[in-house]
């Protein structure tokens, strides 16, 4: 009966493991380092974007209500109260901001920023740009990251 139970358990892990969603590979020093990094600033490129209006006053992934006049922002898989500095690579203007949703939902963005820290950085007349992230502390683990439609 142990026997059964082991191995139907090891079974279901394997089974959730091939299900598990990859995240964006952090860089410390130009070197891969495993997708959930220990403490200390690590970075993360590609492009952001921003939303504002539509959302403002709606309750977030993490169960805040979205203020777009904050500095926040919404990522798939950092965990919710990470904070960011980001990096605008085209007007080199940088914002700290605090994850509290997840996102973004088109695949080829790497961060969604609030209307506040889109402006901070000149993102706004472009409404994307390419950016650097750099996680200044690790937020608490969420339960599970985004998974794209």
């Amino acid at each position: 009966m142990r026997t059964s139970f082991a191995s139907g358990l090891l079974a279901a892990l394997l089974l959730l493991q091939g299900c598990s969603v990859t995240s964006p590979r952090f860089t410390s020093g130009g070197k891969p380092t495993p997708e959930q990094p220990p403490a200390g600033p690590h970075q993360l490129s590609g492009i952001a974007s921003y939303y504002a209006d539509d959302f403002h006053g709606r309750k977030t992934a993490s169960g805040e209500v979205y203020d777009m006049h904050e500095l926040t922002a919404a990522h798939r898989t950092l965990p919710f109260q990470t904070l960011v500095r980001v990096k605008n690579l085209d007007t080199r203007m940088e914002v700290v901001v605090r994850i509290n949703d997840r996102g973004p939902f088109k695949n080829d963005r790497v961060i969604d920023l609030s209307l506040e820290a889109a402006k901070k950085i000149g993102l706004i007349p472009n409404g994307t740009g390419p950016v650097q992230l750099e996680i200044l502390n690790p937020g608490e683990p969420s339960p599970e990251p985004l998974q794209n439609p």
